[in-house]
């Protein structure tokens, strides 16, 4: 009977064996079924399979040819297995498979699925491997518990970590290099969480900078000056932000900057990356100039005027969505005297109501 053979490590979880080999790409759409969302849930062991992160895992693949890394995958195996051990080590050795058995991922469907849609434009990947966490099939009941069992510890690492330890994403660069390199910024920056509790010794999240430095990168065209243009226009920023800098120096409490205020709101800092946009598409302004205006304005929660229907909710709450943050940023220009468009003005009209 034909086998499949891989080099393999047997280990030992809850009294049973398992197996983590080392299988080619290529072999995947050979060994693992076919997705089978169509099938109701209860006779599943996975969740439905989710077109639309394929391309995305799929473009990490290709874009990082070089570099990519992927953890292992977690399968069960409902046919024999024969575990051959090396001569020198009893725990390492080949696993054959009968290639008549049924294999079924517990855990990595996705990047199965985008291995494979890798692969359709680059062939190469096919001779590269994977490690493959390899169970003793014990049944749907078992392999429902297993897929629960893998995900329900899982914990999301925070956008603000994962944009400090991104190396690739030119964007992610700008941000932490202009973060550091800002005193204030680096002070009160926190560098992990994407939440802050109304206790942090921090003001800001580095993923809010991130999300509004992507605003303001995406329109610069000199991108070799792109880092020295987001550092001029945060330090203005900062330097022209009264309630920072009292706050800094002890003037002002940090409970009244965070309760009486809303400057550190991530609203407001996501609507300043939208005038850090303005001012890159339009560098007839004198940003330099126009943004010592930030030190006059008003930025009181209770400004009602201002900010009431747009960083505010009626019901007194921060508006956090994408018109709360188009409106912020539309009542900033005109508080620093910069032109609304007319189609600003009828995008503000429609969303006013």
């Amino acid at each position: 009977m034909l086998k499949y053979q891989f080099p393999a490590v047997k280990g030992c979880q809850a009294g049973k064996d398992y197996y983590i080999c080392m299988v080619p790409l290529g072999l995947m759409s050979k060994i693992f079924a076919t997705d089978s969302s169509d099938v109701p849930a209860e006779y599943r062991a996975q969740r439905k399979l989710n077109e639309a992160r394929i391309p995305e895992i799929c473009g990490y693949i290709l874009s990082n040819r070089d570099s990519y890394v992927f953890s292992a995958l977690a399968a069960s195996v409902d046919g024999d297995m024969k575990f051959v051990p090396a001569d020198s080590n009893e725990n390492a050795g080949l696993l054959e498979i009968d290639m008549t058995a049924s294999f079924l991922i517990n855990d990595g469907q996705h990047r199965k699925a985008a291995i494979e849609a890798a692969i359709a434009e680059d062939e190469s990947l096919k001779e590269e491997t994977i490690s493959i966490v390899l169970y003793k099939d014990q049944g749907l009941q078992r392999s429902q518990q297993m897929f629960t069992d893998l995900n329900k510890h899982a914990v999301t690492t925070s956008k603000s970590l994962n944009t400090l330890y991104e190396s690739k994403d030119p964007v992610a660069l700008i941000t932490k290099n202009v973060v550091n390199s800002i005193s204030f910024l680096r002070k009160y920056t926190d560098k992990e969480k994407d939440n802050l509790s109304k206790y942090s010794s921090n003001i800001f999240t580095l993923n809010t900078f991130y999300t509004a430095n992507k605003r303001i990168c995406k329109v610069i065209h000199d991108q070799d000056n792109a880092e020295k243009l987001v550092y001029t226009f945060w330090n203005h920023v900062v330097v022209n932000m009264r309630e920072w800098n009292e706050m800094d120096s002890g003037e002002l409490s940090k409970k009244s900057l965070r309760e009486d205020y809303i400057t550190t709101q991530g609203l407001i800092i996501l609507a300043l990356g939208r005038l850090g946009e303005f001012y890159c598409v339009n560098p007839q302004i004198n940003m330099a100039k126009s943004l010592k205006g930030l030190k006059k304005i008003d930025w009181l929660r209770n400004n009602e005027a201002c900010w009431m229907n747009r960083a505010i909710k009626p019901n007194g709450k921060i508006n956090r969505n994408e018109q709360g943050i188009f409106l912020t940023y539309i009542q900033i220009k005109r508080l620093l005297s910069l032109p609304v468009s007319d189609e600003e003005t009828k995008k503000e009209r429609i969303i006013m109501g």
